[in-house]
């Protein structure tokens, strides 16, 4: 069967109840999932929507790698699902997650702490793992990522107007070359991140953040905008950047 010969061809992108700014403040990262595997029309509709982002000079250098259930698909999961649990042990001894509020186990700290070792933990079994990949047409440059995050971003909200959830990260790192290599993946292409995606164990909802007046400024640096002002009904978040040491600290 050609590609123009595909039943999908013949079917339009599925619409969704929910609107753009809800979608946009709603889009939880969502790292449990059920074992329901994600139909291959949802699996157009949100790849359809993540290459509609914007790229520069509209070159469209974004591709995406689609791991299901195939025999690379099973092997690449397993390579960065051990490179994943690797990196979220280190991080969870140095940081502390066992010490100070991270001994509660009610605590935002030990919440996360919980989540993160069962996403690492299951991580090969994910429904959909994607790698959102950039070809390079020109030495790397900090401004790259400006022409495949929107796509990426694109990605995670088309899922959430279907009914699905997703996180990035960058687990791939460490085993980058292997991946490559199992994947076919050309040396001059940038895997930009992984994009684990499925059905929600849980659910999306409204998500926390700083108040906006912190982020919003006007005619200087730090002077907030008086209209930078949170919606009625908003919920916040303590987290934030980490903060400098001074000098002392440091030595």
């Amino acid at each position: 069967m050609s590609k123009n010969d595909h039943p999908l061809g013949q079917q339009p992108v599925e619409k969704t109840v929910i609107s753009l700014l809800e979608g946009l403040a709603t889009t939880r990262a969502i790292r449990r999932y059920t074992s329901e595997p994600i139909p291959e029309a949802h699996l157009r509709d949100m790849l359809f929507s993540a290459t509609r982002a914007p790229s520069g000079s509209n070159r469209q250098p974004f591709r995406f790698l689609v791991l299901t259930d195939g025999e690379k698909a099973v092997q690449a999961k397993a390579l960065i699902a051990q490179a994943a649990q690797d990196i979220w042990t280190e991080k969870e001894r140095s940081d502390g997650y066992g010490e100070g509020s991270g001994s509660n186990p009610d605590s935002p700290k030990s919440r996360m702490a919980r989540t993160m070792r069962n996403y690492v933990g299951n991580f090969s079994d994910v429904p959909a793992l994607i790698l959102p990949c950039m070809i390079r047409y020109r030495d790397p440059d900090p401004m790259e990522g400006a022409s495949i995050y929107p796509a990426v971003q694109n990605l995670l909200l088309a899922a959430r107007g279907l009914g699905y959830g997703g996180v990035i990260t960058g687990f791939h790192r460490p085993v980058e070359t292997e991946l490559k290599k199992l994947l076919a993946i050309p040396d001059d292409v940038f895997v930009a991140c992984t994009l684990t995606l499925g059905k929600p164990e849980g659910s999306h909802g409204p998500v926390r953040r700083r108040p906006l007046e912190e982020f919003v400024f006007t005619d200087s640096w730090a002077s907030s905008a008086p209209w930078a002002v949170d919606p009625p009904g908003t919920r916040f978040t303590s987290a934030g950047p980490p903060k400098a040491q001074n000098k002392n600290e440091e030595a």
